[in-house]
């Protein structure tokens, strides 16, 4: 869709997906956003009317029908819009737990946070700079309604990232100012997201000759995944001594097939991992305790 003509209707793109890193880049010529904590939405306009698509390219124009007609009202002939679809909770952080109900019960609460435009009156802005692009969008995008536009955070990228988790944000999202858009994973767009620390229970272990250890962890009943075991010699030794006390449980419901040490309960560890995700991931067991 290098030059489409200016009454054609204008297909779904697939998106350009930032890849996830640990740290978030260095030196100048990066743009530092929000990572807001919703669904991936493209929305199109063209000579057929305003269309809404997920991630994956399915019409949602129907569930998002407040956000339609916001977006039918943008003073433009055509566009190609990339957005997220959010929700707030009362402190005004996107609340991904909250989002799949407004969207069947209070649609009209939803939010739209325009990030990138990549089609506008008949022409294809793929190739033009992110900061090019952005540019044009934000005078696109009319103040104080229920599409929004992505500001950039000022400062380094060590220090805006510091700030997001400090705020309680998911992370930020790290763009190169002068990429163009392919769709596709890149590394010119990088995503980094904040780290939580909570307690759960120790529900197993894994420990394989030449793999690091693994704790098995469950909160409130559910399963979550494992955690990796980084502590030194002594204090591993005190867990594993913990963990012998505790053996000899059955398997959870579901998880007959794992490979682990099933505990009988009582043992609870302190586990840091990425926030914003379904199970566990990049996680680490910090401490543990036996349950009072």
């Amino acid at each position: 869709m290098r030059k489409p003509g200016r009454g054609a209707r204008l297909p779904f793109i697939r998106p350009m997906e930032p890849e996830l890193v640990e740290q978030p880049p260095k030196g100048e010529g990066w743009s530092h956003e929000v990572k807001f904590d919703g669904y991936r939405t493209q929305v199109i306009k063209d000579t057929d009317g305003i269309r809404l698509y997920t991630r994956t390219g399915i019409d949602w124009t129907a569930k998002y029908r407040p956000l339609a007609k916001e977006a039918a009202a943008l003073e433009a002939e055509s566009f190609i819009i990339e957005c997220e679809t959010i929700v707030t909770d009362e402190t005004g952080l996107s609340d991904f737990h909250a989002l799949r109900s407004a969207i069947t019960r209070r649609p009209q609460d939803l939010y739209l946070v325009a990030f990138d435009l990549l089609h506008l009156n008949g022409h294809d802005l793929r190739d033009m700079s992110l900061e090019d692009r952005r540019e044009i969008l934000q005078a696109l995008i009319a103040a104080g309604g229920r599409i929004q536009f992505s500001e950039a955070l000022p400062g380094t990228g060590d220090a805006v990232y510091h700030l997001a988790c400090e705020a309680g944000l998911e992370g930020i999202v790290s763009k190169r100012l002068d990429s163009v858009y392919r769709s596709g994973s890149t590394m010119n767009w990088r995503k980094i997201k904040c780290y939580v620390e909570k307690e759960m229970d120790i529900i197993g272990v894994k420990r394989e000759t030449g793999k690091p250890a693994i704790v098995l962890m469950a909160d409130h009943g559910r399963y979550m995944g494992g955690a990796f075991v980084t502590f030194k010699a002594d204090k591993r030794q005190a867990l594993w001594a913990r963990v012998e006390g505790k053996a000899g449980a059955a398997p959870p419901n579901g998880l007959a097939k794992e490979k682990a040490e099933w505990l009988k309960p009582g043992l609870v560890g302190r586990v840091k991992f990425l926030k914003g995700e379904e199970k566990l991931r990049h996680a680490s067991l910090k401490d543990f305790r036996e349950d009072e």
